[in-house]
Protein backbone atom coordinates (compact mmCIF):
# COMPACT_ATOMS: atom_id res chain seq x y z
CA UNK A 1 0.00 0.00 0.00
CA UNK A 2 1.44 3.39 -0.70
CA UNK A 3 -1.09 5.94 0.34
CA UNK A 4 -2.28 6.56 4.34
CA UNK A 5 -2.91 3.53 5.80
CA UNK A 6 -6.64 3.83 8.02
CA UNK A 7 -7.51 1.16 10.13
CA UNK A 8 -10.12 0.28 12.99
CA UNK A 9 -14.53 0.65 11.82
CA UNK A 10 -14.78 3.95 13.29
CA UNK A 11 -11.80 5.43 11.19
CA UNK A 12 -13.03 3.60 7.75
CA UNK A 13 -16.55 4.18 8.46
CA UNK A 14 -15.54 8.15 8.78
CA UNK A 15 -13.51 8.05 5.90
CA UNK A 16 -16.22 6.29 3.41
CA UNK A 17 -18.70 8.75 4.10
CA UNK A 18 -17.00 11.79 4.25
CA UNK A 19 -14.19 10.60 1.75
CA UNK A 20 -14.97 8.03 -0.72
CA UNK A 21 -13.64 9.08 -3.62
CA UNK A 22 -10.25 8.91 -1.68
CA UNK A 23 -10.50 5.05 -0.67
CA UNK A 24 -8.20 3.87 -3.35
CA UNK A 25 -8.25 -0.02 -1.28
CA UNK A 26 -10.78 -1.20 1.16
CA UNK A 27 -9.76 -4.68 2.43
CA UNK A 28 -11.42 -6.94 4.67
CA UNK A 29 -10.91 -9.70 7.10
CA UNK A 30 -12.25 -12.86 4.80
CA UNK A 31 -14.59 -15.14 7.44
CA UNK A 32 -15.87 -12.35 8.85
CA UNK A 33 -19.88 -11.22 8.48
CA UNK A 34 -20.93 -10.05 11.61
CA UNK A 35 -23.59 -7.09 11.43
CA UNK A 36 -20.56 -4.44 11.92
CA UNK A 37 -18.96 -5.90 8.77
CA UNK A 38 -22.33 -5.98 7.23
CA UNK A 39 -22.74 -2.16 7.53
CA UNK A 40 -19.69 -1.37 6.42
CA UNK A 41 -19.87 -3.47 3.43
CA UNK A 42 -23.05 -1.90 2.47
CA UNK A 43 -21.83 1.64 3.17
CA UNK A 44 -18.91 0.87 0.81
CA UNK A 45 -20.91 -0.46 -1.80
CA UNK A 46 -23.55 2.39 -1.34
CA UNK A 47 -20.29 4.54 -1.73
CA UNK A 48 -18.79 2.94 -5.24
CA UNK A 49 -15.70 1.57 -3.11
CA UNK A 50 -14.84 -2.28 -3.85
CA UNK A 51 -14.32 -4.09 -0.67
CA UNK A 52 -11.47 -6.96 -0.92
CA UNK A 53 -11.44 -9.74 1.53
CA UNK A 54 -8.08 -10.87 2.43
CA UNK A 55 -6.97 -12.61 4.93
CA UNK A 56 -5.83 -11.36 8.88
CA UNK A 57 -2.76 -11.97 8.30
CA UNK A 58 -2.40 -8.93 5.31
CA UNK A 59 -3.99 -6.82 7.66
CA UNK A 60 -1.76 -7.38 10.42
CA UNK A 61 0.95 -6.60 7.96
CA UNK A 62 -0.74 -3.79 6.94
CA UNK A 63 -1.03 -2.07 10.19
CA UNK A 64 2.13 -3.02 11.84
CA UNK A 65 0.42 -5.30 13.65
CA UNK A 66 -2.36 -2.86 15.65
CA UNK A 67 -5.47 -3.96 16.13
CA UNK A 68 -7.02 -3.09 12.95
CA UNK A 69 -10.75 -5.29 13.92
CA UNK A 70 -10.97 -6.85 10.67
CA UNK A 71 -10.85 -3.92 8.44
CA UNK A 72 -7.94 -1.48 6.30
CA UNK A 73 -8.15 1.12 3.33
CA UNK A 74 -5.74 3.02 1.76
CA UNK A 75 -6.89 6.41 1.46
CA UNK A 76 -5.12 9.33 -0.37
CA UNK A 77 -3.66 12.06 2.16
CA UNK A 78 -6.00 14.57 2.71
CA UNK A 79 -4.73 17.79 2.35
CA UNK A 80 -3.04 18.84 5.27
CA UNK A 81 -4.62 22.64 6.38
CA UNK A 82 -1.56 25.45 6.24
CA UNK A 83 -1.45 28.84 8.10
CA UNK A 84 -3.37 30.93 5.64
CA UNK A 85 -6.45 28.06 5.65
CA UNK A 86 -6.21 27.99 9.82
CA UNK A 87 -6.77 32.09 9.38
CA UNK A 88 -9.23 31.86 6.64
CA UNK A 89 -11.25 29.10 8.30
CA UNK A 90 -11.36 31.56 11.79
CA UNK A 91 -12.35 34.29 9.38
CA UNK A 92 -14.90 32.80 8.14
CA UNK A 93 -16.85 31.11 11.52
CA UNK A 94 -20.43 31.97 11.37
CA UNK A 95 -20.21 31.89 15.21
CA UNK A 96 -17.67 32.60 17.62
CA UNK A 97 -14.68 30.72 16.29
CA UNK A 98 -13.13 27.69 19.23
CA UNK A 99 -9.71 26.96 18.25
CA UNK A 100 -7.48 23.41 19.91
CA UNK A 101 -4.02 24.12 20.05
CA UNK A 102 -1.45 21.38 21.31
CA UNK A 103 2.43 23.15 22.19
CA UNK A 104 4.02 19.77 21.69
CA UNK A 105 1.74 16.66 21.97
CA UNK A 106 4.07 13.92 21.06
CA UNK A 107 2.20 10.75 21.92
CA UNK A 108 0.08 9.78 18.89
CA UNK A 109 -2.68 8.33 21.64
CA UNK A 110 -2.92 11.65 22.80
CA UNK A 111 -3.63 13.43 19.62
CA UNK A 112 -5.93 11.21 18.31
CA UNK A 113 -7.98 11.68 21.58
CA UNK A 114 -7.77 15.62 21.65
CA UNK A 115 -8.96 15.49 18.00
CA UNK A 116 -11.97 13.52 19.08
CA UNK A 117 -12.68 15.85 21.83
CA UNK A 118 -12.42 18.60 20.07
CA UNK A 119 -14.66 17.22 17.47
CA UNK A 120 -17.36 17.00 20.62
CA UNK A 121 -16.84 19.92 21.34
CA UNK A 122 -17.31 21.29 18.08
CA UNK A 123 -13.71 23.16 17.73
CA UNK A 124 -13.45 24.99 14.07
CA UNK A 125 -9.66 23.26 14.12
CA UNK A 126 -6.52 21.48 16.39
CA UNK A 127 -3.48 22.90 15.82
CA UNK A 128 -0.23 21.71 16.34
CA UNK A 129 3.67 22.23 15.15
CA UNK A 130 5.15 20.84 12.88
CA UNK A 131 8.52 19.90 14.65
CA UNK A 132 8.98 17.57 17.63
CA UNK A 133 5.01 16.99 17.77
CA UNK A 134 2.47 14.12 17.12
CA UNK A 135 1.28 14.22 13.13
CA UNK A 136 -1.56 12.04 11.47
CA UNK A 137 -0.66 8.28 12.02
CA UNK A 138 -2.63 5.49 11.35
CA UNK A 139 -2.85 4.92 15.30
CA UNK A 140 -3.36 8.91 15.93
CA UNK A 141 -6.46 8.50 13.10
CA UNK A 142 -7.58 4.78 14.72
CA UNK A 143 -7.66 6.15 18.25
CA UNK A 144 -9.53 9.49 17.13
CA UNK A 145 -12.37 7.14 15.95
CA UNK A 146 -13.73 9.09 12.59
CA UNK A 147 -12.71 12.95 14.02
CA UNK A 148 -9.49 13.21 12.43
CA UNK A 149 -11.72 13.34 9.15
CA UNK A 150 -13.91 15.94 10.21
CA UNK A 151 -11.74 18.25 12.29
CA UNK A 152 -9.40 20.49 10.49
CA UNK A 153 -5.88 19.88 11.54
CA UNK A 154 -3.05 22.47 10.66
CA UNK A 155 0.40 21.31 11.63
CA UNK A 156 2.17 25.13 11.26
CA UNK A 157 5.92 25.79 11.26
CA UNK A 158 6.15 28.41 14.09
CA UNK A 159 3.16 28.21 17.18
CA UNK A 160 4.41 31.36 18.70
CA UNK A 161 3.66 33.27 15.16
CA UNK A 162 0.59 31.46 14.34
CA UNK A 163 -1.11 32.52 17.77
CA UNK A 164 -0.02 36.18 17.00
CA UNK A 165 -1.95 35.63 13.81
CA UNK A 166 -4.90 34.11 15.14
CA UNK A 167 -5.00 37.12 17.92
CA UNK A 168 -4.97 39.46 14.96
CA UNK A 169 -7.73 37.82 13.57
CA UNK A 170 -9.86 38.12 16.83
CA UNK A 171 -9.05 35.60 19.46
CA UNK A 172 -8.13 35.47 22.40
CA UNK A 173 -5.29 32.94 23.21
CA UNK A 174 -6.04 31.26 26.50
CA UNK A 175 -3.21 29.00 27.84
CA UNK A 176 -3.19 25.97 30.43
CA UNK A 177 -0.74 26.06 33.29
CA UNK A 178 -1.17 24.03 36.94
CA UNK A 179 0.15 27.78 38.09
CA UNK A 180 -2.17 29.91 36.50
CA UNK A 181 -4.03 32.15 39.28
CA UNK A 182 -7.52 32.32 37.24
CA UNK A 183 -10.04 29.27 37.23
CA UNK A 184 -11.38 28.00 34.37
CA UNK A 185 -14.61 28.17 35.51
CA UNK A 186 -13.86 31.81 36.57
CA UNK A 187 -12.71 33.05 33.41
CA UNK A 188 -14.93 34.24 30.18
CA UNK A 189 -14.44 32.08 27.74
CA UNK A 190 -17.41 33.07 25.70
CA UNK A 191 -15.73 34.89 22.52
CA UNK A 192 -13.78 33.62 20.06
CA UNK A 193 -11.31 31.32 21.40
CA UNK A 194 -7.99 29.31 20.99
CA UNK A 195 -7.16 27.19 23.81
CA UNK A 196 -3.59 26.17 24.01
CA UNK A 197 -2.92 23.10 26.12
CA UNK A 198 1.00 21.87 27.24
CA UNK A 199 2.44 19.39 26.18
CA UNK A 200 3.14 15.78 28.16
CA UNK A 201 4.81 16.85 31.04
CA UNK A 202 6.81 20.17 30.21
CA UNK A 203 3.89 21.92 30.21
CA UNK A 204 3.59 25.10 27.74
CA UNK A 205 6.82 26.24 26.27
CA UNK A 206 8.01 30.00 27.43
CA UNK A 207 7.55 31.52 24.23
CA UNK A 208 3.76 29.87 23.80
CA UNK A 209 3.50 31.49 27.19
CA UNK A 210 3.88 34.49 25.95
CA UNK A 211 2.10 34.41 23.39
CA UNK A 212 -0.96 33.48 25.31
CA UNK A 213 -3.41 36.64 26.84
CA UNK A 214 -4.49 35.09 29.79
CA UNK A 215 -3.80 31.69 31.70
CA UNK A 216 -6.21 29.12 33.32
CA UNK A 217 -6.01 26.34 35.42
CA UNK A 218 -7.99 23.29 36.04
CA UNK A 219 -9.39 23.37 40.08
CA UNK A 220 -7.96 20.22 40.86
CA UNK A 221 -9.65 18.61 45.00
CA UNK A 222 -8.17 15.21 44.99
CA UNK A 223 -4.37 13.96 44.90
CA UNK A 224 -3.56 14.17 41.85
CA UNK A 225 -1.56 16.87 40.05
CA UNK A 226 -2.73 16.79 36.60
CA UNK A 227 -4.62 15.23 33.80
CA UNK A 228 -4.43 13.82 30.54
CA UNK A 229 -3.73 16.74 28.23
CA UNK A 230 -6.92 14.91 25.83
CA UNK A 231 -8.91 15.48 29.61
CA UNK A 232 -8.41 18.77 30.22
CA UNK A 233 -8.57 19.77 26.78
CA UNK A 234 -11.97 18.26 26.96
CA UNK A 235 -12.84 20.05 30.33
CA UNK A 236 -11.61 23.55 29.10
CA UNK A 237 -13.61 23.08 25.45
CA UNK A 238 -16.69 21.86 27.30
CA UNK A 239 -16.86 24.85 29.44
CA UNK A 240 -16.19 27.23 26.52
CA UNK A 241 -19.37 25.56 25.38
CA UNK A 242 -21.39 25.65 28.22
CA UNK A 243 -20.53 29.51 28.16
CA UNK A 244 -21.68 29.55 24.55
CA UNK A 245 -24.74 28.30 25.18
CA UNK A 246 -28.27 31.08 24.29
CA UNK A 247 -29.65 32.46 27.52
CA UNK A 248 -33.05 30.98 26.32
CA UNK A 249 -31.47 27.26 26.74
CA UNK A 250 -30.05 28.07 30.12
CA UNK A 251 -33.09 29.15 31.37
CA UNK A 252 -34.91 26.09 29.94
CA UNK A 253 -32.36 24.34 31.74
CA UNK A 254 -32.86 25.78 35.00
CA UNK A 255 -36.93 25.14 34.91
Amino acid sequence: MSGAIIYGLHAVRAVLARRPRDVTRLSLAAGRDDARMRELRELASACGVQATSVPVATLDAASGGAAHQGVVAEVRPSMALNENGLLDLVVGAASPALVLVLDGVSDPHNLGACLRTADAAGALAVVAPRDRAAGLTPVVRKVAAGAAETVPFAQVTNLARSLKDLKDAGLWIVGTAEDAELAVFDADLSGPLAVVMGSEGRGLRRLTREACDFQVRLPMQGTVQSLNVSVAAGIVLFEALRQRRPAVAKTERVR
